[in-house]
C-alpha cells in the first residue's frame, strides 16, 4: 500500500451539530450523486417497468450511456457510508420521470442522468417510487443530512419536432429573421396580431394571450403517440416553447434555442413561470426538500429567476425550512460573469466554476499560486460581497466536465502514483478548507479517475459491467470499478473524512472570513487565514503546490501567539507577533489553529 501523507492530529471532540433545519449552508459538506450510478437497492425496477430491449427500456448495464440500475433504495441503504465520510447534504441528480431513450439511429442513449424529463411530478420508475423518495428523504433527515434536488426549468425531453427538418438538425432561427409576427419568416403571413414580443415589458399574461400561433420560425408538432406524454398537461402544448431550433450558445440563442435538441421552454411566458413555481413548490411541500441545484441557469431569462427564486424561498419558509439553499449552474470560469447571476438574475448563489478552474490550474497543472489570489479578490463582485462568496458551492469536477483525477493525470503523465495522490489530496484540502461550501462528486472519495467528461465520468459505485470504466486506474488504491466501491478503509475516503472532521470542528473553516496571507508567481506556498465569525480566533491553512519543500514566515494576526496543529506540523508559537514559520513538504498542507490570546 502506498504510504500517504494523510495523518491528522486527533481532534479533542467533534463540534456539536444542530438539526439539519437549523444548519446554515456554510456548515454543510455536500455530496453530489447520480442515483443510477450509486447503488442498486432493488433490481426489480432496473427496466423501469418497461419491456423489450435497451432501446425500449433504456437499461443496459454494460453500456456507459444507458441505465445501470442504481436507485433510491440503494441510496437509502448507503446513507451510513455517507455519514461516515462526514457528508451533511446530498445533491441528488434529477429523479423525475424521463424519456427512456432518445437520439438518432445508432446514437441512442437513455435518460439515466435525469435531464430528459417528461413528467415533472413523478419519480422515474427506474429509480423507484414517490414512496421510495419519501423514505430516502426521511432517512437522510434522521441522520442530519439535507437533500438538495437537481431541478430543470429550461427544457424538457426532446418530444417536439419541426416539419422543416425531419432529421432533427434544425439550426437556430433568430427573432430578427423570424419575428413572432410573421409565419415562417419576415415575408410570411402576419400572425399573432398585437403580440409585443418577449422583452421584459412584454412579459405579462395579457400580452402572451395574443401569442397563439407557434409557426413563426418552424412548424412544430408532437409525434403521434406522444401527444400527452408530458406532465403537467400544459407542457404538451408547443405554444409554451420557443421552437427556434438548436442553440449556438451565443447571443439570443443562449436563452431561446434548444439545448442539443431538447425542447426549450418559453420561460418569458407567465404561464410557464407560474407552472414551474407550482411544480417545484409541490416538491418542497411533499418532501420537505432543503434546497435546489438549478440546471442550465444561464439559458433562462433573468425575469424568470427574479420571480421563481423568491417564490421557492417563500414556499420553503412556509414549510418550516428556514435555510433553503438555491444554487444555479452557470458553466463559466470567469468570476465576474458568475457574479452577474447573483446581481441581475437574483440567484442567492451559483456553482463556483471559477474556483474549480483556478484550483485545477494550480494543483493539477502547476500554475502560479497567485492564480488563486486573483480568484479570491473577485469575491467582492457577488451580490452581498464576500459573505455571498462564503456560501458558493465549490467543487473540483463533475458529471459534465470530468473528474479532478482526470485533470491531474492528464497534466502529469510522467508523474509517480505517489505524486498523483498527493496532488489529488491537496486539491481536496483546498476544497474543504477554502471559503465556500465544498461539493464532492460521488466516487471521488474512492479515487475514481475517469477517462474524460460526460459519460466517461459517470462510473458505477456498485460492481460495473462497463469495460471503459473497469480499465481505469483509481487514485490511491489498487481497486477497480468492477468491484463494489464502498470501502470505508480506502485511504482516500479516510483522508477526506479527516478533512471533513477538521472542518466540522472549527467554525472558522466553515463560515469564517478568508484573508490571503502568501502567494507567488511560481508553484509553491499559498496560505490564507480563516477568522471565526464570532471572534473565536484565527485558523491558518497553508499549502505547498510545488515539488520542493517550503520553509517561510507567514503573516498572521498579532494576537495569534500560539498554535495547535489540526493537520500536519505547526510551529507551537509565533516567530514574532504577527508572524509564524511554516514548513511544508511537497504537495502537502498544514492546518493550524491559533490558541486563545
Amino acid at each position: 500500500m502506498l504510504a500517504l501523507p494523510l495523518s491528522a492530529s486527533p481532534l479533542a471532540a467533534a463540534a456539536q451539530v444542530p438539526t439539519h433545519l437549523d444548519r446554515i449552508p456554510e456548515d454543510d459538506f455536500i455530496y453530489f450523486v447520480l442515483p443510477d450510478r450509486f447503488e442498486n437497492g432493488d433490481t426489480s425496477n432496473d427496466k423501469g417497468g418497461l419491456s423489450g430491449d435497451r432501446l425500449k427500456t433504456g437499461f443496459d448495464p454494460a453500456h456507459k450511456g444507458f441505465y445501470h440500475g442504481g436507485d433510491l433504495k440503494g441510496l437509502t441503504d448507503r446513507l451510513d457510508y455517507l455519514s461516515g465520510l462526514g457528508v451533511t447534504a446530498i445533491w441528488l441528480g434529477p429523479i423525475y420521470k424521463n424519456k427512456p431513450v432518445q437520439g438518432p439511429p445508432g446514437g441512442e442513449s437513455s435518460g439515466y442522468h435525469g435531464y430528459w424529463i417528461t413528467d415533472f411530478t413523478q419519480v422515474d420508475p427506474h429509480f423507484g417510487t414517490r414512496g421510495d423518495m419519501k423514505r430516502f428523504v426521511d432517512a437522510a433527515h434522521a441522520r442530519g443530512i439535507k437533500i438538495y434536488l437537481d431541478i430543470i426549468t429550461n427544457h424538457t425531453a426532446d418530444v417536439i419536432k419541426y416539419r422543416e427538418c425531419p432529421q432533427n438538425d434544425c439550426g437556430y432561427r433568430s427573432q430578427a429573421d423570424y419575428p413572432y409576427s410573421a409565419k415562417g419568416g419576415v415575408e410570411g403571413a402576419r400572425i399573432n396580431e398585437g403580440f409585443e414580443g418577449v422583452e421584459a415589458a412584454g412579459q405579462r399574461s395579457g400580452n402572451f394571450a395574443k401569442l397563439t400561433d407557434p409557426t413563426y420560425a418552424y412548424t412544430p408538432y408532437v409525434p403521434k403517440g406522444e401527444e400527452k406524454v408530458k406532465v403537467p398537461a400544459w407542457l404538451n402544448d408547443p405554444i409554451y416553447y420557443h421552437n427556434r431550433g438548436d442553440s449556438t450558445f451565443r447571443g439570443e440563442s443562449s436563452t431561446h434555442g434548444d439545448f442539443a435538441g431538447l425542447d426549450d421552454l418559453f420561460t418569458e411566458n407567465p404561464r410557464v413561470v407560474d407552472g414551474f413555481i407550482e411544480i417545484f413548490g409541490q416538491w418542497i411541500d411533499d418532501f420537505a426538500i432543503d434546497g435546489f441545484r438549478i440546471d442550465t441557469a444561464r439559458h433562462v431569462n433573468p425575469e424568470f429567476w427574479q420571480a421563481f427564486v423568491p417564490a421557492m424561498q417563500a414556499r420553503a419558509k412556509a414549510r418550516g425550512i428556514p435555510n433553503f439553499y438555491i444554487f444555479g449552474e452557470v458553466y463559466e470560469p470567469d468570476p465576474g460573469a458568475l457574479a452577474r447571476f447573483t446581481r441581475v438574475d437574483g440567484y442567492p448563489t451559483v456553482l463556483d466554476f471559477a474556483f474549480q478552474s483556478a484550483v485545477s490550474d494550480v494543483v493539477a497543472r502547476g500554475a502560479p499560486t497567485e492564480r488563486l489570489t486573483t480568484l479570491f479578490k473577485m469575491d467582492a463582485l457577488y451580490e452581498g460581497g464576500e459573505a455571498t462568496a462564503r456560501k458558493l458551492p465549490t467543487f473540483l469536477g463533475n458529471h459534465d466536465m470530468g473528474r479532478f483525477a482526470t485533470f491531474v493525470r492528464q497534466a502529469n503523465p510522467a508523474a509517480s502514483e505517489e505524486e498523483i495522490t498527493r496532488r489529488y489530496l491537496l486539491g481536496h484540502a483546498m476544497l474543504m478548507f477554502s471559503r465556500g461550501v465544498p461539493v464532492l462528486y460521488y466516487g471521488d472519495e474512492q479515487g475514481f479517475s475517469g477517462d474524460g467528461g460526460d459519460q466517461d465520468a459517470r462510473e458505477d459505485m456498485f460492481p460495473s459491467q462497463v469495460a471503459v470504466y473497469n480499465d481505469n486506474r483509481l487514485v490511491g488504491s489498487a481497486a477497480s470499478t468492477a468491484q463494489s466501491n464502498f470501502d470505508t478503509a480506502n485511504p482516500i475516503y479516510q483522508a477526506i473524512a479527516r478533512m471533513a472532521a477538521i472542518r466540522k470542528s472549527d467554525p472558522a473553516l466553515r463560515s469564517g472570513e478568508q484573508v490571503v496571507r502568501a502567494y507567488g508567481r511560481t508553484p509553491g506556498l499559498f496560505a490564507f487565514s480563516r477568522r471565526a465569525p464570532s471572534g473565536g480566533g484565527e485558523t491558518l491553512v497553508a499549502f505547498n503546490t510545488g515539488a520542493t519543500p517550503v520553509s517561510a514566515n507567514v503573516q498572521v494576526d498579532t494576537a495569534s501567539l500560539g498554535w495547535t496543529a489540526l493537520h500536519g506540523s505547526c510551529a507551537p508559537a509565533a516567530t514574532a507577533p504577527g508572524s509564524v514559520k511554516v514548513e511544508i513538504a511537497p504537495f502537502d498542507y498544514i492546518v493550524c489553529k491559533a490558541n486563545k490570546r
